[in-house]
């Protein structure tokens, strides 16, 4: 169990966790991951969409390639679910780097996560640990939360949204 005062585990992102914790002014939520795992395909993409997201001064970023062999089962899996080479990189990095923790916010790569034994959180998972890691406070998160639809390119079901700062509201 990992408590408030320990580091976390390392986290391998994708791109877009990167992107809209970036846009909503968030990023240095992943200041407290003993490392931050970028693999290359990611890397680019996020240097295309959102470059300023790589520099951002609390959080340093390692630029990764995967190195082990592909399991035959995500190779499989990545074929049927047509996961973009970013996301695929992510898992393999993720595999080869376990107990970590792997960000994403595509439902098409948290399939294959969690049947290959790869915890899984998005963006809305990392700012609701901020509250419990005490790097924001409940009403700044209800903040960010409320301004996501307006200030980020994260597609979220609004019903979803409206549950998650419902939970928050609701937490002591």
């Amino acid at each position: 169990m990992v408590t408030i005062d320990q580091p976390m585990p390392l986290a391998v992102c994708d791109a877009g966790p990167l992107i809209h914790l970036d846009e909503l002014g968030c990023l240095d939520l992943l200041s407290d991951f003993s490392e931050v795992l970028v693999p290359e395909a990611v890397w680019v993409e996020v240097l295309k969409h959102r470059p300023d997201a790589l520099a951002h001064s609390a959080v340093t970023f390692r630029r990764v390639r995967p190195t082990d062999p592909e399991p035959p089962a995500l190779e499989a899996m990545a074929q049927v679910l047509s996961l973009h080479t970013g996301e695929w990189e992510a898992l393999r990095v993720a595999l080869e780097h376990r107990p970590g923790l792997l960000l994403t916010d595509d439902t098409a790569a948290r399939l294959p996560a969690g049947n290959l034994g790869i915890v899984t959180h998005g963006s809305i998972g990392i700012l609701v640990r901020a509250i419990r890691r005490k790097q924001r406070t409940k009403l700044e998160i209800l903040a960010v939360l409320r301004m996501l639809p307006s200030q980020s390119t994260l597609h979220l079901k609004r019903s979803l949204l409206n549950s998650v700062i419902e939970e928050v509201e609701r937490q002591a």
